[in-house]
């Protein structure tokens, strides 16, 4: 464990950007970008393409330590270079904190709720993680419904891998989000709150984790888990919010900051000058940095 990144995370000014599109999403965040389908041919080519995206990201002067704490990678990305050095080198070198995303995405709805599918891989992943000097993890879940079984589920699960992630000293980012457009939605934050509440409160003085949690409808209704003392840091998706929308709701949260993956990248275009990506990229840093650090 680095101390010093432990330090950023928990105590920094700022907010993790979340660069960690994979498989199923990345199609679609590369057309967001402007490059089309119908401009690679197979995968190969098209995690070329994302790894280039994410390059042009990471290596712009916009993403800068002094608003981005950390970063959350996909596995490839964590395998790859960025200007000779692996990909979790050259943020540490920027001065940012470097996890990875190690779900393989979920299942099908059950309950209410989406669980993680197995990852059978965990353990060689967690070690190849720690030799690519990777911080943190990041692993998702969808809740749908104020369900209380499943919802519990859900938990059960996350705290299960996030223990498992604990013990090869890498801070687990659980992230059990509930689906903005549902119904109830602040009912399930209600039952999903006390459901992590139970798992912080068996967790040792030495087992901390991070919280992603959806923005929630009302406000400051996770001041809870903000607080708890297991809890390094709780952190917010945008969940499909505009960047605007999110910002708004997201100033509304004491201690809350973001970890915005679309929001941030949505006006970055493959056919920008680097001027104008440069200052695109850094308009949407500022905004999120802003909501995160100076709430109303």
């Amino acid at each position: 464990m680095n101390n010093s990144q432990f330090d950023k995370i928990k105590n920094g000014k700022g907010f993790i950007a979340a660069l960690d599109q994979s498989g199923g999403s990345t199609p679609k965040a590369l057309a967001e970008y402007g490059v089309l389908e119908d401009s690679y041919s197979g995968e190969d080519e098209m995690f070329d393409r994302v790894h280039q995206m994410r390059t042009r990201i990471i290596t712009s002067p916009a993403f800068s330590a002094d608003h981005i704490l950390g970063a959350i990678l996909f596995e490839q990305t964590m395998d790859r270079e960025i200007e000779g050095k692996y990909t979790a080198d050259y943020l540490a070198d920027k001065g940012i904190v470097p996890f990875l995303k190690v779900d393989k995405g979920l299942a099908e709805q059950e309950n209410g709720v989406q669980l993680m599918k197995p990852i059978h891989d965990l353990d060689e992943t967690l070690r190849r993680a720690n030799e690519r000097k990777i911080f943190g993890t990041k692993m998702r879940s969808v809740i749908h419904e104020p369900n209380t079984s499943g919802i519990k589920a859900v938990v059960d699960q996350q705290f299960e891998v996030g223990k498992r992630i604990v013990n090869s000293d890498l801070i687990p980012i659980i992230e059990p989000e509930v689906n903005i457009h549902s119904e109830n939605k602040e009912k399930s934050e209600e039952i999903l709150r006390d459901e992590i509440i139970k798992h912080l409160n068996d967790l040792s003085e030495n087992e901390n984790v991070m919280l992603k949690l959806s923005i929630p409808t009302k406000a400051n209704a996770y001041k809870e888990l903000i607080e708890h003392p297991r809890v390094i840091r709780v952190v917010a998706l945008s969940g499909g919010y505009s960047r605007d929308e999110a910002n708004e709701k997201l100033k509304e949260n004491d201690g809350l900051i973001a970890s915005f993956s679309r929001a941030l990248a949505a006006d970055l275009n493959a056919n920008q000058s680097e001027e104008e990506f440069n200052k695109a990229l850094k308009s949407a840093v500022d905004t999120i940095y802003d909501a995160s650090v100076n709430k109303k």
